[in-house]
């Protein structure tokens, strides 16, 4: 009788250790249709076909920092410190930045036909009227490619502004961009695609800082404004609003000339696919919009100087008035003096 168990028990065992799922045994005596209702929930399929997420996602995603540093970077001096790093310009229009390309590998050992992935380097887009944007760069790293530029900036500020954005790059997708909220997705990433966005945002990023000038000048107009309906007069002399007119000149200047906010790319005017992603990211951080508000305010800040010129004006023409009447009277005491003078000589 034991030898009988002991045969049954070992029956069992082999029966359990031989299911992949041993942890929940299977009984064969069931019956077969409670067998088949219980299997989807007893032992799913890992991966179901046209269900569930790939093993492996191919989407990668890019970080994007831009920041404004500076009112003017060398860039011949940039150029000179990173000869090897420098990616060869596209077009012709480009001699307002220089592009830089940084990877854990060398690319000289590579024969000439080696292909370089836009996601597995780190990109440096830095621009003449002081932006720099970069591409694959996290936070920590991030003071030490600055550096790089600050040894060749000028009018360094004192704060400097920054944004973020973001690339995804999906291979799978269908079309050739896609947007998102703080990112577009890409079906690929190249070196002219880098110089599209980074364009976009290095304008973008310097736009803030003169939307700020420009703010400053209004505050400073308005302070002036409400002292006038106070007191009726204003105490400024003209060497302070010639200032003041020389600054909003220059800081409208500074955005179409040396910011080129309303420039050609060539880039995207060779290419369709770089024009539709360098019209959606100025969609997308609405430039015509914003120098519209920063003309609008400037205009404002015009129509308060052309005032404040004509009070000063006045001032001084009342002024140069009462010289006139002054030496006048001078002129008729004189006269009249000479007059006493001579009638006293007679009598």
């Amino acid at each position: 009788m034991g030898g009988r168990w002991r045969t049954l028990s070992l029956f069992y065992n082999r029966i359990t250790t031989s299911s992949p799922y041993s942890s929940k045994p299977h009984f064969p005596s069931l019956n077969r249709s409670l067998s088949l209702a219980a299997a989807p929930s007893e032992i799913p399929d890992p991966d179901p076909p046209g269900f569930g997420a790939p093993e492996h996602d191919p989407t990668v995603k890019i970080p994007i920092k831009a920041y404004f540093l500076s009112t003017s970077i060398n860039l011949k001096g940039i150029q000179a410190d990173n000869y090897r790093n420098i990616v060869p310009p596209s077009s012709r229009s480009s001699s307002n930045y220089v592009a830089l390309r940084f990877c854990d590998f060398n690319l000289d050992s590579n024969g000439p036909g080696f292909h370089v992935k836009a996601s597995n380097c780190q990109y440096m887009v830095v621009y003449q009227y002081g932006s720099a944007v970069l591409f694959n760069i996290e936070d920590h790293e991030v003071e030490i490619y600055l550096e790089l530029v600050k040894r060749h900036a000028s009018g360094l500020l004192r704060e400097m502004r920054k944004d973020d954005y973001a690339i995804k790059e999906k291979p799978l997708l269908v079309e050739d961009m896609q947007g998102g909220p703080d990112y577009i997705v890409l079906k690929s990433l190249d070196t002219d695609g880098i110089r599209i966005i980074g364009s976009v945002l290095g304008q973008s990023i310097a736009l803030d800082y003169f939307v700020s000038q420009v703010d400053g000048l209004v505050e400073e107009f308005a302070g002036i404004n409400r002292g006038m309906e106070k007191t009726g007069t204003f105490t400024m002399d003209k060497k302070k609003l010639l200032q003041l007119v020389g600054k909003a000149n220059s800081n409208l200047a500074d955005v179409i000339l040396k910011v080129g906010l309303f420039e050609r790319s060539e880039i995207a005017w060779r290419d369709a696919k770089y024009a539709q992603i360098y019209e959606y990211l100025r969609e997308e951080y609405e430039v015509a919009q914003r120098f519209g508000n920063l003309d609008f305010k400037l205009k404002f800040v015009e129509h308060n100087i052309h005032f404040l010129q004509e009070v000063l004006q006045n001032r001084k023409s009342d002024f140069l008035e009462w010289c006139i009447i002054g030496l006048l009277t001078i002129e008729n005491v004189l006269s009249l003096y000479e007059i006493l003078r001579a009638t006293n000589t007679v009598s």
